[in-house]
């Protein structure tokens, strides 16, 4: 399968993240997080709830950019902080800056009383992150994105976490993050980031230089795994037909 494509490696590198969950409610925000929670609900993880993004929970597992095709529930925007406080969901979101302890920021970058650059706002990534399992998604790994301390800290790490206080830990769960070079987890020394592996064609080294933060490597670093024929044939086929995830990761 030497034809598959970097975009196909973090797709299924996302679907492993949702894999084991069970039956939970998926929170997938951007393209790449919403194909790799479908490709898990159609393969690994049949009994992932998600919905079209805004208010309708999907009965089928549609293409990207496409309708529900069925329909099996209705989820308006309130009902949302119900699901979020009961804690049965996994919310894959982006990451403007992380640092090595996991605290993410997607609010503003530079002084928060005179940033240089406005962003999206802290919006619900504090409480996503003391009350739901919370991963990551890192289109372009930079030492941009991965620094020395965020800006801002808009999701929790557990360090932060552990000092507010027992509250704060009882649903913290940092679960993974997923980059176009690598899969990440928390569970270097003090819950920081750990190298779990490296993309084909990407060795850890380039990892570690795209990197503004101390990465932890344990040992030798595998492989991130490829997409199996069943795998592509879905992304392919069935839920990326026009390839739109190919503009979202493009080669290096």
């Amino acid at each position: 399968m030497s034809d598959v494509t970097r975009a196909e490696v973090c797709a299924a590198a996302i679907a492993d993240c949702f894999a084991d969950d069970g039956e939970i409610m998926g929170s997938p925000m951007g393209l790449l997080p919403t194909l790799g929670a479908r490709l898990a609900r159609l393969t690994s993880n049949p009994d992932l709830l998600l919905s079209d993004g805004e208010a309708l929970l999907l009965g089928g597992t549609p293409p990207l950019g496409a309708k529900a095709d069925v329909v099996e529930g209705w989820i308006p925007f309130r009902a949302v902080f119900d699901v979020v406080a009961y804690g049965k969901r996994h919310v894959m979101m982006g990451a403007t800056q992380i640092d090595a302890e996991g605290n993410q920021n997607i609010s503003c970058i530079g002084p928060w009383g005179r940033p240089t650059r406005q962003l999206l706002g802290v919006r619900g990534a504090p409480g996503n992150t003391v009350n739901n399992r919370t991963s990551y998604w890192v289109p372009r790994h930079s030492t941009r994105v991965f620094v020395e301390r965020v800006d801002v800290v808009s999701g929790v790490g557990r360090a932060r976490a552990e000092a507010a206080g027992p509250a704060a830990t009882r649903f913290h769960d940092l679960h993974r993050v997923v980059s176009d070079l690598a899969v990440l987890d928390l569970a270097g020394p003090g819950h920081t980031l750990r190298l779990r592996s490296v993309h084909p064609g990407v060795c850890v080294d380039d990892v570690l230089e795209a990197s503004g933060c101390p990465i932890h490597v344990d040992g030798e670093v595998p492989e991130t795994r490829l997409p199996t024929m069943e795998e592509l044939v879905l992304v392919r086929e069935v839920l990326d037909p026009t390839e739109l995830r190919d503009r979202e990761v493009p080669q290096r």
